[in-house]
């Protein structure tokens, strides 16, 4: 279990197997805390004061059932069917017919951590007490998160407006014991995975299935992970950096906290000390060795590119938690002036801008650390290191054709970094005329990140190559870098085929293990918030 802070506790309770337990009250749910529940299966329940806000919302929305009052998608159709009132016997079967013809997405199954992360997110929401559902549809949600029980939902549908409609809607179809799901390692129908896990079949009322379905909680719970994988994919970039920065032997002034402390931004002096603490005890920054008056923008710049990037990971980072925290839904039912608004609050634009920026950032990490390659491998930049880092050049080509993969990687990785946000096309009859395409940025970014893990392993496998050409001491953290590589990848004595260590490398990168060995040396790095 990641090691909690003394307040962070404060929001946790033992349950009786004495396991974890995060309280959801719809205020304090972080994006570790989304990672502890999707990736690592931590237990989640409901605070009492919010189950007490749900139960006072669905009172308040069955009175106004009760004395007829025109309420959209409770007993009224949706989108452009929102003008058509519904009879009673309608409103009985509106949610289950409303739940189907939503479930229509396509492709391949969301991987489990991200309709964990959903379900989640989902929870948090109703826990506010304005999205008028029942009790039971929540802590059906919270059932199925601690019990293992996912519902198989279609990677591709939703287009980030009236939420993630069709995913949320292959999610919701549990709710009446339908479609599928993953339950302890096998794929089956959900009325059967909930059956074995012990957990009821709600079904659905008045205003349940639009409540389960209506807000960006997919791009959401996606988001979140992604922005901790984008935090741990910048401080490797450092670490691959900082070992590259000593092959090349650079000067080391560009890295004096004093110089970003005087221009101001925060992820640049971040930056900067985390490769300056990476690469302390090196005979590079003892003066022992001679290093030129200016570097190349690549070698002296990086702090700039890769802190303009944490510090937009850190604005991401808080319209993330605005979201995970906020009210995503329509409509909004206000218990205490007994209120109902309609509105958009489910338009996921105010977290898919900040994702299609954190692709992008990621991506424009990629293209600084392949020219950083670049001058490792070029004979005339490279400071004395044989081209393309072989002994045998002609007989061998050493890395050249390392380099190659990177750039197709980085190609894709610009392709993708289109923004999504500027790509709406309007459906349902011009009624929904402006949608943010969000989920196509939380996509895109995951095959970014996916990318970065080749390009810093190629990164990462040229910078040992070119130290061990190097005599000198290196510093604890890239030695230790160095140590790692080794440990999977041997040095490059002759030509052998490449493939099959640059997917070693991607998994090192993936598994953190160098990211891990180098702060347990050196201790942690300091990240973008």
């Amino acid at each position: 279990m990641v090691e909690l802070s003394a307040l962070a506790a404060i929001r946790y309770s033992t349950l009786e197997d004495n396991q974890m337990s995060i309280v959801l009250d719809g205020f304090k749910l972080t994006i570790e805390d989304v990672e502890r529940v999707a990736r690592h299966g931590e237990k989640v329940e409901i605070a009492p004061a919010a189950l007490e806000r749900i139960k006072k919302c669905r009172g308040m929305l069955e009175k106004k059932i009760v004395a007829r009052e025109i309420m959209y998608g409770v007993n009224t159709g949706i989108g452009e069917f929102s003008e058509i009132v519904l009879t009673d016997e309608q409103v009985k079967q509106f949610q289950k017919y409303l739940i189907y013809n939503h479930s229509a997405g396509i492709g391949v199954p969301c991987p489990i951590e991200h309709v964990r992360a959903a379900m989640l997110t989902r929870i948090n929401v109703h826990c506010h007490g304005n999205s008028g559902c029942r009790p039971e549809i929540t802590q059906t949600f919270v059932e199925l998160l601690n019990r293992g029980v996912t519902p198989v939902v279609c990677e591709k549908g939703s287009v980030g407006a009236c939420g993630d409609l069709s995913p949320m809607a292959q999610m919701a179809l549990s709710l009446m014991g339908e479609g599928e799901a993953f339950y302890q390692g096998e794929r089956m129908p959900t009325k059967k995975a909930m059956e074995k896990a012990g957990i009821p079949i709600p079904g659905l009322l008045a205003r349940d299935g639009l409540a389960a379905i209506n807000g960006s909680n997919l791009i959401a719970g996606i988001g979140c992970l992604e922005l901790l994988d984008a935090e741990r994919t910048f401080k490797q970039a450092e670490i691959a950096a900082a070992m590259t920065l000593e092959a090349l032997m650079a000067n080391m002034k560009p890295y004096d906290e004093r110089l970003h402390q005087l221009r101001g931004f925060k992820g640049a002096v971040t930056c900067a000390n985390n490769i300056r603490k990476v690469i302390a005890g090196s005979d590079l920054v003892t003066g022992k060795l001679k290093v030129k008056v200016q570097d190349a923008y690549s070698m002296r710049s990086t702090p700039q590119v890769i802190g303009a990037a944490r510090d937009h990971l850190a604005y991401a980072r808080k319209q993330f938690e605005i979201e995970i925290n906020g009210v995503g839904d329509n409509p909004i039912f206000l218990p205490e002036s007994d209120t109902v608004l309609t509105g958009a609050n489910f338009q996921g634009t105010p977290i898919s801008l900040p994702l299609d920026m954190v692709g992008a950032s990621v991506a424009m990490v990629c293209v600084l650390s392949e020219r950083r390659l670049n001058r490792l491998l070029n004979p005339a930049l490279s400071v004395g290191l044989p081209a393309f880092l072989t002994k045998g050049a002609g007989m061998f080509s050493g890395l050249m054709l390392s380099q190659y993969t990177a750039d197709m990687l980085i190609v894709e990785q610009r392709i993708l970094s289109m923004p999504s946000c500027i790509q709406s096309i309007p459906a349902a009859a011009d009624q929904e005329d402006f949608v943010s395409m969000g989920m196509n940025a939380a996509l895109k970014t995951k095959q970014i990140l996916e990318n970065a893990a080749g390009v810093l392993g190629i990164e990462y496998m040229a910078a040992a190559q070119a130290l061990d050409f190097r005599n000198f001491t290196k510093g604890k953290g890239t030695q230790t870098a160095l140590d790692t590589i080794r440990g999977r990848v041997e040095h490059l004595e002759e030509d052998r085929p490449l493939f099959d260590d640059h997917n070693k490398m991607v998994e090192l990168v993936k598994s953190r293990q160098i990211l891990d060995s180098v702060e347990k040396a050196v201790g942690e790095l300091s990240c973008s918030w």
